[in-house]
């Protein structure tokens, strides 16, 4: 996403281990569910878990070829939407983005995925919420089979709020 604001922020994206690791987990759940982790799949895996930060759609499809080359939109959009529905993407809608899934997400646990946004800089958080398992059953209660849900929070993170 970049930074719109002009002080320092930490960078914390994965190391090539890391990201390597998390790979390997998701190909292993896939194979567990009978699914295949295709290499378009595979490849906007690899670049959201690289970026460490939530990333458009169409700068996927940019920076999809390895060569340089972009991918054919479909391809890309179809892979978020499988990754998506395994639960190792989450897609921002209040800035049209997707991001990895945490490391703690990954190892294949159902969670609701809750955001911490920053409207300065745009640096996104994944965090716990306390609640989600109650929402799960009263939407169960009511007769609703929730496939995944995802809160949004808008603020400034640590960095932003010392520096203003």
């Amino acid at each position: 996403m970049g930074a719109a604001c002009d002080h320092e922020h930490l960078e914390s994206r994965p190391g090539p281990g890391e990201v390597s690791q998390a790979l390997a987990s998701v190909e292993a759940q896939c194979a567990e569910a009978g699914e295949r982790m295709t290499a378009p799949r595979r490849r906007v895996l690899e670049l959201l878990l690289e970026a460490g930060e939530p990333v458009k759609a169409y700068d996927l499809i940019a920076r999809f070829g390895v060569d340089g080359q972009a991918a054919k939109p479909p391809t890309v959009y179809r892979a978020l939407e499988f990754l998506e529905r395994r639960g190792v993407v989450h897609r921002i809608a209040s800035i049209s983005a997707y991001v990895a899934c945490t490391a703690e997400a990954v190892e294949g646990r159902s969670h609701a995925a809750a955001f911490l946004i920053c409207d300065c800089c745009g640096a996104t958080e994944e965090v716990a919420v306390a609640g989600g398992d109650a929402f799960a059953a009263a939407a169960s209660q009511a007769g609703y089979a929730i496939e995944r849900t995802t809160i949004e929070g808008h603020g400034r993170c640590p960095a932003c709020r010392v520096a203003a």
